[in-house]
């Protein structure tokens, strides 16, 4: 099936199987984390729920810069080990202090910030790790599974993470995870070196950083993409302080139906991913088509009136917010020269990670103050100005204009069309690097309105 082509790939199926192993484990921690602040450290406060997320999220936005440069010279096989190595022994140091009875609100601070620091290393590595395993044309292909993969992780793990909250404690639940890290570090010791594709390394010397960065700068479709990520994964993507709040809040229900939420929500979120993996290559209309519809189904999703209607409701939420995210990720991917890789896609994971220590806070806030239902208003307001943001820069940049026709009968037809087109349609074709012409293997790609208004 062309959905899962990529794991005709044997180096892509073992690492799969390793990553997702993993994916369960890393959301059986988050879950079993933030409701270790909410319900046990805290009394139901989603601001500290805001703080734990942004000291683990907020390292993104520091260590992007370099991170990105070691994910473009050094073997990413052998980072990917020692990273892996780490964060599994904090999961380990922080699971024996919760057994032990010895944890503290600080110490889940300093656990997380931790971890987001070695996270913000790991971040641009095992996302470049994929081209190394598969070809460029199966590049966005990989990118969704990845995506799906990590995903179901997101239906299984928070679902048995609950349950075990509930009879053992969060503790034995990150002693748990600490052992599934072994899987990824086995998949990658089964995975001959010598059998990854050989891509072209950044050199040594000064200013590397900076020429990741003004790369970017000269790209304005890659920067319109990053100003739509950071706008959603600011304010819109706080999943876990948005059910924990409607749920224990508005819902006033335990850790198992908060595991049970976030499971119901990951089956959009799969399937989400499936659909992207379907495409043969990302495109711009679905990025900003997808974060116009996360913002209707949030605005649903707040209008809920009970806890059934309110996980009936996360599914299109799920949805969209991973088609989005799953495009926008395999966009930026598949556009960028290789040799920049690393470095462009540190700068979007720290723009999408890294808005959060601004956006959890806040709209823990705004949980605290104007109830759980208006937090879910700011994630339905992200979507839209998103959306609004992109599809005028695509009117504006790619010379179009909004044309009504009249029909004698019927509804009049509304159509994008090119400024040069006047009154006829005319075949122009083009070619440019500038603006969203490169492509995965550095070839130019047709340019022309019509290409810029189907992607």
């Amino acid at each position: 099936m062309s959905t899962f082509r990529s794991l005709h790939i044997l180096n892509y199926r073992i690492w799969f199987v390793g990553a997702l192993v993993s994916n369960i484990g890393t959301w059986m921690q988050r879950t079993a984390q933030d409701w270790l602040v909410f319900d046990h450290l805290t009394a139901h406060d989603a601001g500290a729920m805001g703080v734990t997320m942004a000291l683990q999220l907020g390292p993104q936005l520091f260590l992007a810069p370099v991170a990105g440069l070691v994910a473009d010279r050094y073997n990413r096989k052998q980072l990917l080990v020692v990273t892996q190595s780490v964060m599994a022994l904090l999961s380990a140091g922080l699971g024996i202090l919760v057994v032990l009875g010895a944890a503290q609100l600080w110490h889940v601070y300093a656990f997380a910030l931790m971890l987001g620091m070695v996270s913000a290393l790991d971040a641009p590595v095992r996302q470049t790790f994929v081209s190394e395993l598969v070809r460029d044309d199966l590049l966005p292909n990989a990118v969704a599974l990845n995506s799906a993969s990590f995903n179901a992780a997101r239906m299984i793990g928070p679902a048995v993470a609950g349950i075990l909250t509930v009879a053992v404690g969060p503790g034995w639940v990150f002693l748990i995870n600490t052992f599934t890290f072994l899987a990824l570090l086995a998949s990658l010791a089964k995975i001959p070196t010598a059998s990854l594709r050989s891509l072209p390394r950044a050199g040594a010397g000064k200013g590397r950083i900076r020429e990741g960065l003004r790369y970017v700068r000269f790209r304005p479709d890659i920067v319109v993409v990053l100003v739509a990520i950071f706008i959603v994964g600011t304010l819109g993507l706080n999943f876990v302080l948005f059910i924990a709040a409607m749920v224990g809040t508005e819902f006033g229900l335990d850790a198992s139906a908060f595991g049970l939420m976030n499971s119901i929500m990951a089956i959009g979120s799969v399937a989400g991913a499936l659909l992207s993996a379907r495409r043969s290559r990302p495109r711009l209309r679905i990025i900003f088509g997808a974060a116009a519809a996360f913002g209707v189904t949030s605005g649903l999703a707040a209008l809920a009136p009970s806890y059934f209607w309110f996980g009936v409701a996360l599914v299109p939420v799920g949805l969209f917010a991973l088609t989005m995210l799953t495009s926008a990720n395999g966009y930026v991917q598949t556009t960028t020269d290789p040799v920049m890789r690393g470095r462009v896609m540190a700068l979007y994971m720290a723009i999408f990670m890294g808005g959060t220590p601004i956006g959890a806070p806040l709209v823990g806030w705004v949980a605290n103050v104007a109830g759980a239902r208006w937090s879910l208003a700011v994630a339905a307001a992200s979507g839209l100005l998103a959306a609004a943001i992109g599809l005028v820069w695509i009117i504006r940049t790619r010379m179009l204009r909004i044309r009504v026709s009249r029909q004698p009968r019927g509804l009049p037809q509304i159509r994008l069309v090119s400024l040069n087109q006047a009154g006829r349609p005319t075949a122009r074709t083009g070619t440019q690097t500038g603006e969203g012409g490169g492509t995965a293997d550095g070839a130019a790609r047709d340019t022309s309105p019509d290409d810029a208004v189907e992607r």
